[in-house]
């Protein structure tokens, strides 16, 4: 008598969260993404439903970017000069499933574009594209709490994914994104317990659980990959367990890390042992996304595309269930 394999079960699920409203349902994207909806640990097929498969962004910025290595901007050209050309690149040549603005030019050392440059552009990009959007602030308080809810105005009924909302600041955006229908990304300080408190106090000012997305903060390969991936393993398993407050898909900043580190951008000449820096780059971004991937990422941001080609590749491969005649 062939043996069974034990199998786990769990008491809750991961919320579904849907990004991007259709002409159906009063928005003006092509389709909506939808992430989440777990019933249990991650590609664990034979014990768990995964009626939605992760999906990657590609992260684009309204000036362009000053800390990007030359591997990293030459694919795209000169459209980082033009941001809506760029979320068209995106969209049209690398067939992006979703776009993530950085207002990375609001910020007051950063060129301090006006609420009114940002409203614009935002229009300008959903006019452009019909695939959903993710709108980023600058990481300054101040610009952020004013420039934001004026966005999210502006994209009244297309269920964006607005963020960040942290700890500190979270009530002003939280308004803004449930007065005009859009979802949050709550971000934690690679912390259990402060996603958790956020969660709690976003839900309170009447947010739907399943219009919020927590950002744990994560780390790339060899910068403290090890310890963020543990804690969205916790978090899911409590999640899984019963724990409403951290049944929340996860979104990972992986872009920004892998490329911020010096194995990704070093110059050949100063580390000759370490290989070209475009395919280290390459291999750094999409080694980190992966990695996430198999801790529960739902929402990976990623910037190259041959990276993101490779990613979507393994997710594909990945949501393929294994199947056995024994």
């Amino acid at each position: 008598m062939p043996l069974e394999a034990l199998k786990e079960k769990w008491s809750n699920t991961v919320d579904i969260i849907s990004i991007g409203a259709t002409k159906a349902e009063g928005g003006s994207r092509d389709r909506a993404v939808k992430v989440g909806g777990q019933t249990g640990l991650p590609y664990l097929f034979e014990e768990s439903d995964i009626p939605n498969k992760p999906v990657v962004a590609f992260e684009i910025s309204d000036i362009e970017p000053l800390d990007w290595p030359n591997t990293l901007k030459e694919p795209y050209g000169k459209t980082l000069k033009d941001p809506v050309e760029w979320a068209v690149k995106c969209e049209k040549e690398f067939k992006a499933e979703l776009i993530a603005i950085r207002l990375a030019g609001t910020h007051p050392d950063n060129g301090n574009k006006s609420d009114t440059d940002a409203v614009k552009l935002i229009k300008d990009i959903l006019s452009a594209v019909k695939i959903p959007l993710i709108i980023l602030g600058s990481n300054d308080e101040t610009k952020d709490n004013l420039i934001l809810p004026q966005c999210a105005e502006a994209a009244k009924g297309e269920r964006c994914l607005i963020g960040d909302a942290v700890q500190k600041n979270y009530k002003t955006l939280a308004a803004a994104c449930l007065a005009y229908g859009h979802n949050i990304i709550a971000e934690s300080p690679i912390d259990i317990n402060i996603a958790k408190q956020l969660n709690i106090l976003i839900s309170e000012m009447g947010m739907p659980s399943n219009r919020t997305v927590i950002n744990p903060t994560v780390g790339a390969l060899g910068y403290g990959l090890e310890y963020a991936y543990s804690i969205m393993e916790r978090a899911r398993i409590a999640a899984l367990g019963g724990d409403k407050m951290l049944s929340q898909p996860f979104i990972c900043f992986v872009g920004q890390e892998a490329w911020r580190t010096k194995e990704a951008k070093a110059s050949i000449t100063e580390f000759p042992d370490w290989g070209k820096e475009l395919e280290r780059g390459i291999l750094w971004e999409a080694l980190t996304a992966n990695a996430f991937l198999q801790a529960g990422a739902d929402i990976i941001l990623m910037r190259h595309p041959k990276a993101i080609e490779i990613v979507k590749k393994n997710i594909d491969e990945l949501m393929q269930p294994i199947t056995s005649n024994q």
